[in-house]
């Protein structure tokens, strides 16, 4: 078969966009290997997640710092999107903690701005590159309410972990009420769909109060360690 595209001279432009695109290439390694050097040494952690449009004056801004100053009491680096809202409540909570705040902070055109509370700062311009690093490092994950984002990140963990391309780690969403409409679509449209498995709810828990979520995780490894087994590196080295 003929290959028409490529005898096919390319014009000026679409020789500096392919150009452009492949330097690209190297912009995104250096993510990904900035991210592995800066944040290999962080186990445990725990990422949390919620919406940049939570006030400071709000409930769950109040919950998600307490949370994260918990984990952080604990022994737990905070991982969050190092941006305002929730992620900033959890940044705030763990920096006045006694281990690492880390901020994964993303270039947007509006309302990601970076907060103050982080003792490791990374910036990134590409979501699949930060999200590898939310997911990498974490023992569990924290979702408290949010919006699209939030939803991207839950959803990319739970595939991750349902298709064992990702470790078994709590996945804690916080606040049942917000959460209970989700919860009986995943039930009454997937599950009876047949798109997921009725099992794969099991992946999910959900808790209301601070120190029920860290019981939660601490239940999880109840027996072992945060540390990922040998098998479980072999699958986070796949991620």
């Amino acid at each position: 078969m003929n290959d028409f595209s490529s005898s096919r001279p390319k014009t000026p432009a679409a020789n500096t966009e392919l150009s452009r695109e492949s330097w690209r290439v190297f912009q995104i390694m250096a993510e990904f290997v900035e991210g592995f050097e800066r944040l290999s040494r962080i186990r445990p952690a725990v990422s949390i997640f919620g919406s940049a449009r939570t006030p400071e004056d709000h409930p769950w801004y109040a919950k998600a710092e307490k949370v994260s100053r918990l984990l952080s009491d604990a022994g737990f680096s905070v991982i969050s999107g190092g941006g305002p809202g929730i992620m900033e409540a959890a940044n705030k909570g763990a920096f006045a903690g006694e281990s690492p705040s880390i901020g994964l902070n993303i270039h947007l055109p509006h309302e990601q701005h970076a907060n103050p509370y982080q003792d490791v700062s990374l910036s990134y311009r590409h979501f699949f590159a930060r999200k590898v690093m939310f997911i990498k490092y974490a023992s569990a994950y924290v979702v408290l309410p949010g919006g699209f984002g939030t939803l991207d990140e839950l959803a990319e963990c739970l595939t991750l972990v349902q298709t064992g391309k990702g470790r078994r780690i709590p996945i804690i969403l916080v606040d049942s009420a917000f959460w209970s409409g989700l919860l009986d679509w995943f039930r009454n449209s997937l599950c009876e769909g047949g798109t997921i498995s009725p099992e794969d709810m099991e992946l999910i828990q959900v808790c209301d109060e601070p120190q029920e979520i860290m019981q939660a995780i601490f239940d999880h490894y109840g027996g072992r360690g945060f540390e990922p087994s040998a098998d479980e590196l072999e699958i986070l080295l796949e991620l």
